[in-house]
């Protein structure tokens, strides 16, 4: 038997070896490992799934450090958990990089909206022009009835540095820069038509995780100085866009986290773009005092804070609320507080919040009346009345520094 005929039989017994999928458990570690022939005759390390695990009984995806998920991905670590299910960093084999996997709760309704979040991003990815700031989509798939989005690997979010930094505000310079990327963001989803609806700083990524530490303006002792973080560059990118809506399907009546919910919303009155900036407006305050504006768990306690840092509601909007929001308001215009309040903790609350020029001037030496005035136009109650991201991006804090 020739030479020649001895490599077609090697090839043809090749051809015939079976393949392993994703979910088959190797009968044994030589077979984990054995090669598969590629077109040019190269060997390549398979690497095989674990044994199949029930999941936990919310639904999450069961995994051990060091596993595959699928023989692409190498499980490193778990970087954070939600409502939808777990983020992994993980290990790309093919593409020898680092990235992160939205792994989603096997229950349908996280199913679907993560099939709208594939969606979503797809979009946004094929009409970028330049940056939109928004995450890149690197794949997906449905893995053991989990669908798995992975994307490129970034660093904490927003709050995570807060919260490190022990709620220590940012310096204005650096809000700014935040500012405008968030703004360019969310001009570029709604040029798409596109809303995004949780606009928070737990869904806004710093691109790098490398950070500074300068020292606070608090004090230990009269000795010992404290210090504080700061990240070396201020690029961001705006993620989670499982509750993202498209402008023109019916809206559900209730979005938004609810400290960066806008009053239509609550009052029930229909909402569109505008809430993403009232959104955006809440961030600003947070990202420059290191405190939500907002911190309630009530609509009615929510309202009254609202009115206590903007001033009182429009008389139009509390006359048109609906959907069981009329009961917050006395003979339809004055909102029922502090009658109405559930306790004397909640009426405290609101009290010791300031008017929002107060409030910036507390917390902002530079820029103060044009950090204002832009905060007064992102937190506008009539949504007609509120900036669009394109109008905020051309205020004049963004313009001038100084």
């Amino acid at each position: 038997m020739g030479t020649t005929e001895i490599k077609n039989m090697e090839r043809e017994r090749t051809r015939k070896r079976p393949r392993l999928t994703w979910d088959d458990a190797p009968s044994s570690e030589t077979e984990a490992q054995r090669a598969l022939v590629s077109g040019d005759g190269v060997f390549q390390i398979r690497h095989a799934s674990p044994p199949r695990r029930e999941d936990d009984r919310e639904g999450h995806y069961v995994f051990n450090l060091g596993e595959n998920l699928t023989p692409r991905y190498k499980i490193l670590s778990k970087m954070g958990e939600g409502t939808f299910g777990r983020v992994l960093e993980c290990w790309d084999r093919q593409t020898r990089e680092y990235v992160a996997i939205k792994v989603v709760r096997s229950i349908p309704k996280y199913r679907e909206a993560a099939m709208i979040e594939v969606d979503v991003l797809q979009r946004l990815a094929k009409n970028e022009r330049g940056s939109s700031r928004c995450v890149h989509i690197r794949n997906w798939f449905d893995y053991r009835n989990h669908i798995c989005i992975v994307f490129e690997k970034l660093g904490p979010s927003l709050f995570d540095f807060l919260k490190r930094n022990k709620y220590c505000s940012f310096p204005v310079d650096l809000v700014r820069e935040f500012g405008r990327q968030l703004l360019e963001s969310v001009a570029y989803m709604h040029d798409l038509r596109l809303i995004h609806t949780d606009l928070k700083p737990e869904n806004i990524l710093l691109v790098s995780s490398e950070f500074v530490k300068i020292p606070s303006c608090k004090r230990i002792s009269s000795d010992e100085m404290q210090f504080r973080c700061l990240p070396k560059s201020s690029a961001i990118k705006l993620i989670d866009f499982g509750s993202t809506a498209f402008d023109n399907q019916n809206h559900s009546s209730i979005v938004s986290t609810r400290h960066y919910r806008a009053p239509e919303i609550i009052l029930g009155l229909g909402w569109s773009y505008p809430c993403d900036l009232w959104s955006l407006g809440c961030i600003l305050v947070e990202l420059i005092s290191g405190k939500a504006l907002f911190q309630t768990h009530e609509n009615l306690e929510h309202l009254a804070m609202m009115e206590r840092v903007l001033g009182p509601l429009p008389e139009h909007m509390a006359r048109r609320s609906k959907r069981g929001a009329e009961k917050y308001f006395r003979h339809g215009i004055r909102l029922n507080w502090p009658e109405g309040a559930v306790s004397r903790e909640s009426i405290r609350a609101v009290r010791k919040l300031d008017h929002l020029k107060e409030l910036v001037a507390r917390h902002v030496d530079s820029s103060r009346s044009s950090l204002t005035d832009l905060l007064h136009g992102l937190l506008a109650y009539d949504p007609s009345e509120r900036l669009t991201a394109r109008e905020a991006l051309d205020h004049p804090f963004f313009k001038d520094p100084t």
